[in-house]
């Protein structure tokens, strides 16, 4: 993910973990979620298939989302312009436990209830342009672990240079012998999102590779029916 200029405005109930835990790259949030998703896996901070587990896409047709608390930004409030974020959501099924945020390039506590996380980071209260609204494609976390590929072409320049240097790690390929389908997952437009975010809406998530898209004021929704 990239950064781009930013013109668009018209209680934790876990205790705060140590980002430096897992593994990080600047602007390779992808790869970073995928990492995360299989340490909190290993770890038993979660289910161990990551069934708790939810990737979030957050992007746009502009490839221009606003979000604030953002370590990278250099503004008030740590408010910065991503092309597209990805960050995850654990939400733990029959139990009446929080839904958490696992977003290692934020600044807010690590990790942070998810009420908190849309409120202070999205702060879909705030008036903004049209162009800049958020759409979220929420994938569980077992589909996207065995579906997702990048081989970071995205991350190059016309002439083949890096634009920010890559993960040391190997490049994720998927188990179909996928190298590279990050576009899939980060291309959204208005008529991908869900409507009415019902019972129909979860089953979906659960089966799809591309899981299911939710505007931004059906996020908290869209968790609180996971039950």
């Amino acid at each position: 993910m990239t950064t781009s200029n930013l013109e668009v405005t018209s209680s934790s109930t876990a205790p705060p973990l140590q980002v430096p835990s897992f593994h990080h790259t600047p602007y390779y949030c992808e790869e970073n979620i995928y990492l995360l998703c299989k340490k909190l896996c290993d770890d038993g901070l979660a289910d161990p298939d990551g069934s708790d587990l939810f990737v979030i896409f957050i992007s746009n047709e502009k490839k221009q989302i606003p979000l604030w608390h953002q370590k990278a930004s250099q503004r008030a409030e740590g408010v910065i312009l991503w092309d597209y974020h990805v960050i995850c959501v654990q939400k733990k099924r029959n139990e009446n436990s929080p839904s958490l945020v696992w977003d290692l390039d934020s600044s807010l506590p690590f990790p942070s209830p998810l009420g908190s996380y849309v409120a202070e980071s999205i702060r879909p209260s705030i008036q903004i342009f049209s162009e800049f609204k958020r759409f979220f494609r929420v994938v569980h976390a077992p589909i996207f672990l065995r579906h997702f590929a990048s081989d970071r072409r995205h991350m190059k320049d016309s002439a083949g240079n890096w634009i920010a240097e890559p993960p040391s790690h190997e490049a994720i390929v998927a188990e179909d012998g996928a190298v590279h389908n990050l576009n899939e997952y980060i291309t959204v437009s208005p008529d991908d999102v869900v409507n009415n975010v019902g019972a129909e809406t979860i089953n979906v998530v659960f089966s799809e590779k591309l899981g299911v898209v939710v505007g931004e004021n059906d996020v908290l929704g869209f968790f609180s029916l996971i039950s």
